[in-house]
């Protein structure tokens, strides 16, 4: 078994803290939250401090944000059925620019690896995504009305072009540039989880994807090819997508984040019964039906429901999560 060590908590924000999100150097942290305010948060000395405070950029609860590949541009996804892009041109952080299209509440925000492309979701059902044009000008490309329900998450495939949505109609949807006619298609559905899929992350070959769901699971899901080895059939010359696993007992309550660690290959899971867990893939278990074992279970790592767990993208085991007890809290995984 591996042991989650608390390092520090960090506690400014008023009210439930939904995001953190770790800056692609690892050297900053941001986090939003019902107080409609972005914290950014950096190391002095062994402490980790808040460096800035945006405000003005929202009227309602902030949701989600998200940190561009290049790191010079933050977004944030709001209730206010807005999102909003920061820079730091002029010094500090400001809002310069605010997509504006979904009819209400949009949940969640994504950068493509290029940095070319955003994707947003939210309550309308719809997925949006964004063309990054020249001065900073956003463009929509694409609006996406493939799912039944609230979509609660989306995320860029580590490489390709390749956009993950998870929704409150218990499907996960892929979408990509059909390249003849430049029109975004959904390639595949995948249909397992039995209530919401609250959350969806790729590990980083990007050949398989983990979801987390109200039902209580966490899925893994691996891709196969066209004309593949083990015989899965494909259709329309797309890639199929398998659920290979089904991690199902460990969780109490409903699963509201997950994060494969592209680092360590750990997935770290936030759920509704206050506890932060941390799987492992058994290295020995069958590349077609993979087991993974439970190596931690972190009791009472917050007072209130754990809304998000992000692992650091360059120092392997840091962990951050996020609560509705308003706290955001620092870990290291060590094995």
């Amino acid at each position: 078994m591996g042991k989650l060590e608390h390092v520090q908590t960090l506690t400014k924000h008023v009210g439930r803290v939904w995001n953190v999100a770790w800056h692609p150097k690892g050297e900053h942290l941001a986090s939003c939250g019902e107080d409609k305010t972005i914290r950014i948060w950096a190391k002095e000395g062994s402490k980790w401090v808040c460096k800035a405070i945006l405000t003005d950029g929202h009227k309602r609860t902030i949701r989600e944000i998200s940190w561009s590949p290049c790191g010079n541009y933050l977004a944030s996804a709001s209730f206010d059925a807005t999102t909003s892009i920061w820079d730091k041109k002029s010094g500090e952080f400001e809002c310069n620019t605010t997509l504006e299209g979904h009819e209400n509440e949009v949940k969640s925000v994504s950068w493509s690896k290029s940095g070319q492309l955003l994707a947003t979701c939210g309550r309308d059902k719809s997925v949006w995504i964004w063309e990054v044009a020249e001065d900073d000008e956003y463009e929509c490309a694409a609006v996406l009305n493939a799912h039944t329900q609230d979509v609660k998450k989306v995320v860029w495939h580590p490489s390709d072009e390749l956009l993950a949505s998870a929704s409150y109609d218990n499907t996960i949807k892929l979408f990509r540039e059909d390249k003849s006619d430049n029109d975004w298609i959904c390639v595949a559905t995948l249909e397992s989880h039995e209530s919401t899929v609250w959350s969806i992350s790729f590990d980083k070959t990007g050949s398989q994807l983990v979801s987390c769901s109200d039902d209580k699971t966490v899925k893994i899901w691996k891709k196969y090819n066209v004309n593949n080895s083990e015989g899965i059939p494909t259709k329309d010359n797309e890639p199929t997508w398998k659920c290979v696993c089904t991690l199902s007992g460990y969780h109490t309550r409903t699963v509201y984040d997950v994060d494969w660690c592209k680092l360590t290959d750990f997935i770290a899971t936030a759920c509704g019964d206050d506890i932060i867990r941390i799987f492992q893939h058994d290295e020995n278990s069958d590349y077609n039906t993979p087991t993974y074992s439970l190596v931690n279970s972190a009791e009472k790592s917050h007072s209130q429901d754990v809304n998000c767990v992000a692992w650091n993208p360059k120092i392997p085991g840091l962990l951050a999560s996020c609560s509705d007890d308003g706290d955001i809290k620092l870990w290291n995984f060590v094995k």
